[in-house]
């Protein structure tokens, strides 16, 4: 592994500053997917600057009137135990556990999970769905950007020079059910083929709102907008329902990879949408 220079700030006000005098500079928070891009001599940062040494910055908090707040340096593995996560925003919580194994998930943190843009994960496409906003840190001052704005494409997040994730912040989910639904083309432990996050409102055995969300098939998390409307004010049949999957279907626009070809990505969208919404509207 080549040489850098290490930097160990105790505060997230002193990270951003360090990112602010080096332009080169980059952060690591639990190392999982930045250190092995260095080992493998892919990026070599002049200097890193590990937030390991960072208090504090992993609290997780809920407010009936503004709800979730997630440090960044929570791991993955706190978001999905947090009692607050699973009684509120279960469907969060089962996202984060259905990622890699217990091992990555002690490591990884879920504000170095979104700043690595890495569309195969699980954790973004609930977090769409969620309408969740990211904080963003910089010397001087903060700013929050929707997720979905956030994510601009695959490893492409809107983070400017100078710039880390603070937190997420998850609004009020309130009269919501919500599902997560994660495909995999071998064990459990990989990156999904596809994942689909459905949450639905109900009222008197109608569909009153719907939000649906593919993710891991294009360079970012897709919002079925037009699916959703199909969905307001019906009772999502099995024919209703076979539309809504066809229109996932229909809207996405897969990328090859080693998970599997375009055209197998698209009937597994169209698939596992069709399951997902009918999952979560029947609770």
């Amino acid at each position: 592994m080549q040489s850098f220079e290490l930097a160990e700030p105790h505060t997230l006000e002193e990270a951003c500053r360090l990112l602010s005098d080096d332009s080169d500079a980059k952060v690591v928070a639990g190392g999982t997917a930045l250190l092995n891009l260095i080992k493998h001599g892919i990026f070599i940062p002049k200097t890193l600057v590990n937030l390991k040494k960072v208090s504090a910055a992993g609290a997780i908090a809920y407010n009936e009137n503004t709800g979730l707040k997630i440090g960044a340096l929570a791991t993955i593995f706190d978001v999905e135990s947090d009692p607050l996560v699973r009684q509120y925003y279960p469907a969060l919580a089962e996202a984060c556990h259905l990622v890699a194994n217990i091992r990555i998930r002690n490591m990884a943190t879920i504000g170095g999970n979104l700043a690595h843009g890495d569309y195969q994960s699980d954790p973004p496409t609930i977090l769409v769905a969620l309408d969740a906003s990211v904080e963003l840190m910089r010397k001087g001052g903060t700013r929050l950007v929707k997720l979905a704005d956030f994510l601009l494409g695959s490893y492409e997040t809107a983070l400017e020079p100078g710039e880390l994730v603070s937190a997420l912040l998850v609004p009020p989910l309130v009269g919501w059910r919500s599902t997560y639904v994660k495909f995999t083309t071998g064990s459990s432990e990989e990156r999904p083929a596809a994942g689909i996050a459905a949450l639905a409102r109900m009222e008197n055995g109608s569909c009153r709102d719907l939000r649906l969300v593919v993710g891991a098939v294009s360079p970012r998390p897709v919002r079925i907008f037009q699916a959703e409307e199909m969905a307001k004010g019906k009772e999502l049949t099995p024919a209703l329902l076979a539309d809504i999957g066809a229109e996932a279907s229909r809207t996405v626009d897969p990328i090859d990879d080693l998970r599997g070809p375009a055209d197998y990505k698209r009937h597994l969208v169209g698939v596992l949408a069709r399951r997902a919404c009918g999952a979560v509207t029947q609770a």
